[in-house]
């Protein structure tokens, strides 16, 4: 699998973005352009309807490929019927809508993100991540994103590492081990930031001062978990925090399962560290399957009620791995291998076939003759004799009068004096 597509502009959206000009502005930030430019209204539009479209709403996602933002926007606040002609509306869905879009402020909300140092980035913009198009209609109104990095490069090389809140210390060091892992191999590392295996991968990345982003079920400037304001607010300065919400909205059960869309979407690959069988971290991976993304997961023990899910993924079209390079190997490029896993390589190992049937043909207690090793190994006296030599000077064997022995163990060697086991 490539890498996803570069700068796609998506059917309602502005045209593409000029990049940063010698002032260092951001492709996206609406700096520059007339506050009657069509590019501008599109911006505020979408702006708006962040704060009146629920995330993943597919209905109003075809609504707004069909008509554009500044349209959609316009319909939903107007009395003039054309609101009701739009196909599936209902009379109990546009009172929900209209009181939303009536009640909105896109100069508020852009304001406020701008003063946290973040901006809107929409379809069609430079730093719009075009792989997100895959999820169609429940493709994001737009994006509200804190941080300095370009988006859009960043997710080009970028994977998910997602699992139980409730995640044993075994999960905790597998989620900061991974993190830390892929920051070493420049990949990115997206999570959401949530107490557990979230929290433990979005450290183990900062801990190496590696790249990561975090995907909020609610507005980039909410600290949710409140136990994670610091962190949330060490991710925005080193990385990236992201948000289908505008500012100041809270999350909700449904806005959580619907934000993991955006994480699998986003990102080439989705690990799955701890998972019950009821667990949002499998949806994510679930989605991420649907959209043709790579899912792995790390196994756990078959006794642990946190690993069943997981477990269950591998028996699917999950790909089992347990250390960076594993995933690497699997989402990056050409030659990106994991080590080859071998064990040790004993002494035994470097016998001939003969000398090592010779070495089989000795019993493990007493004296036994030239003639009869000979018998058991299948081979001449002669033969036999050299490849005693052989092992003898190796210390396998040793010889008492006539006969011959394995050689004792002793305390260290044990294992490699008696056959090398």
């Amino acid at each position: 699998m490539g890498p996803p597509g570069e700068g796609a502009e998506c059917a309602g959206a502005g045209p593409e973005r000029p990049g940063p000009d010698a002032e260092g502005e951001r492709p996206g930030s609406g700096a520059g352009d007339g506050p009657e430019s069509g590019v501008e209204a599109e911006r505020l539009a979408r702006a708006a309807l962040t704060r009146v479209v629920e995330p993943g709403d597919e209905r109003a996602g075809a609504w707004l490929r069909r008509v554009g933002a500044v349209e959609l926007l316009r319909v939903l606040r107007t009395e003039d019927g054309a609101a009701e002609r739009l196909p599936g509306m209902t009379a109990v869905r546009l009172e929900g809508y209209r009181l939303r879009a009536v009640a909105a402020d896109p100069a508020r909300d852009l304001a406020a993100v701008a003063a946290l140092g973040g901006r809107l980035v929409c379809p069609g913009d430079r730093e719009w991540p075009s792989q997100l198009d895959d999820l169609g209609d429940a493709r994001p109104v737009a994006l509200w994103v804190r941080g300095r990095p370009d988006l859009r490069l960043w997710a080009l090389r970028s994977v998910a590492v997602v699992g139980a809140r409730a995640c044993t210390p075994y999960g905790a060091h597998m989620a900061a081990t991974l993190g830390a892992g892929l920051a070493e191999r420049g990949w990115v590392v997206v999570s959401g930031a949530a107490f557990g295996v979230d929290g433990a991968a979005h450290r183990g990345v900062l801990a190496v001062g590696g790249a990561t982003a975090a995907v909020l079920a609610c507005g980039v400037d909410v600290p949710y978990p409140r136990g994670h304001a610091e962190l949330i607010g060490r991710v925005a300065q080193q990385g990236l925090v992201i948000a289908e919400l505008p500012p100041g909205d809270h999350p909700t059960r449904a806005r959580f399962v619907l934000r993991n869309r955006v994480i699998a979407a986003l990102t080439r690959g989705t690990v799955v560290v701890e998972a019950e069988y009821r667990s949002g971290s499998l949806v994510t991976a679930r989605q991420a399957q649907r959209l043709g993304r790579f899912v792995m997961g790390v196994p756990g023990p078959a006794t642990s009620g946190l690993s069943a899910g997981v477990h269950e993924l591998l028996r699917g079209e999950g790909v089992l791995v347990t250390e960076a390079s594993e995933v690497a190997e699997l989402i990056g490029e050409i030659g990106d291998l994991a080590p080859d896993r071998r064990g040790p390589v004993l002494p035994r190992d470097r016998l001939d076939p003969i000398a090592a049937k010779v070495l089989d043909a000795l019993p493990y207690h007493g004296l036994t003759s030239t003639r009869e090793l000979a018998r058991g190994a299948g081979t001449s006296a002669d033969e036999t004799l050299g490849r005693l030599y052989e092992l003898h000077s190796l210390g396998f064997v040793e010889r008492e009068g006539d006969g011959w022995r394995l050689t004792r163990p002793s305390p260290r060697d044990g294992a490699v004096r008696r056959g090398g086991s």
